[in-house]
């Protein structure tokens, strides 16, 4: 039997991780900025991550939704200290798509409305509702295309209040900063007014922080530096450091019922144990301080490059936007200089998103190897 040919892949075949690095069969190490797709937050192999993970798992690895699991009011708890989100209910599930599906149909279910507001260049995930909130049309099949869905420029008010006044959004969905989108955030004034207008027009504000949240900008929310407070948060990605974990959020306005939703492995044993390991090494290890004093570090460095025209996003959360497309300098760098970087929707845009652990010394090594594959370009 063959796979399901989707996916075009990198000749490499990563056997082993730790921290900042992967190894490839033939021993070969690579320095990881990427951290497949923002989900490495704590490193590769991190000796608590890996420790409690082992140690649930001879305990008990999953039951189901049916029973008491205590981990989850923990991970509950740790949630709120380490976010400051005192007011919010969790939900747990198991990827960044299910968190905005169940963030998409909680506020439906909430608002009895049906339309959903999003923004042009999104990126919300893969499954129903949350692929027709995504602005990528080869991605949205018919099936998902019946889904009541209007795309705004991102900081267009104007056009934002039109949609909203005819009073049938259930919920404005935004990646504070976006991801695979290129990594552009609007302005504090913007996500503000946003904030009133939900309120003016009784819709919910879904802040989608699978990408943005767990440090990766510097504080722990994305949203959090533009003062609002969203109706529904959701997060994954680096929140299980590769475990597949994800969760919303939930506002106390919005009333829980039995049967609202649900899920088969969300919030199981192991899933809950990563997600503890992660939020203890970013306090520990004071993880999101390194992620100021590191983005200060690379931003100055790279900013020396004449090439790159312009540094997008915060925290480890970045983009380098040059004026030629990158396909070919990302090849150079895995395949000559060992380095993996990511790509997005803006051809022109290399995207870094390493873990809240690496150092200076690991972005020495990348600027090192970007001058050099730069002037290669020039050749």
């Amino acid at each position: 039997m063959s796979l399901f040919n989707v996916y075009p892949l990198f000749d490499i075949t990563p056997v082993k991780a730790k921290d900042v690095y992967v190894y490839d069969e033939n021993g070969t190490q690579y320095l990881d900025l990427y951290g497949g797709h923002a989900v490495i937050s704590i490193g590769h192999s991190h000796p608590t991550y890996v420790g409690k993970l082992q140690q649930q798992l001879a305990n008990i690895g999953f039951y189901s939704n049916s029973i008491q699991n205590p981990l989850q009011q923990q991970l509950a708890d740790k949630l709120t200290t380490i976010s400051g989100c005192n007011l919010y209910e969790l939900f747990l599930c198991n990827s960044g798509a299910e968190a905005n599906e169940n963030a998409i149909k909680l506020a439906s279910f909430h608002t009895q409305k049906h339309k959903v507001v999003a923004f042009k260049n999104a990126f919300h995930g893969r499954t129903s509702a949350a692929v027709a909130a995504t602005d990528n049309p080869k991605i949205v099949a018919p099936i998902n295309a019946q889904q009541a869905v209007e795309f705004v420029e991102f900081g267009d008010i104007e056009a934002l209040t039109k949609i909203l006044a005819k009073g049938d959004v259930c919920a404005i969905i935004t990646e504070i900063i976006q991801g695979v989108g290129g990594l552009d955030e609007a302005s504090t004034a913007f996500y503000k007014t946003v904030e009133q207008l939900c309120k003016q027009f009784g819709t919910l504000l879904i802040a989608d922080e699978v990408q943005s949240g767990f440090g990766r900008t510097g504080d722990f929310f994305a949203f959090q530096k533009h003062g609002i407070e969203p109706d529904i948060i959701s997060m994954a990605k680096g929140m299980g450091n590769g475990f597949p974990v994800g969760g919303i959020l939930i506002h106390p306005k919005i009333k829980a019922s039995f049967g609202l939703l649900g899920t088969t492995f969300g919030g199981n044993h192991l899933a809950c144990t990563a997600a503890l390991a992660v939020i203890e090494t970013i306090q520990q290890e004071k993880l999101l301080d390194n992620v100021d004093e590191i983005s200060t570090y690379f931003i100055h460095k790279v900013s020396q490059i004449s090439e790159i025209k312009k540094v997008k996003g915060r925290g480890l959360m970045l983009g380098l936007e040059f004026d030629f497309p990158i396909a070919e300098l990302r090849k150079e760098l895995i395949y000559n200089h060992h380095i993996f970087t990511g790509s997005s929707k803006n051809s022109n845009l290399l995207r870094i998103l390493p873990s809240l652990t690496v150092k200076k010394e690991h972005v020495d090594v990348f600027i090192n190897a970007l001058t050099k594959a730069l002037e290669l370009q020039k050749v």
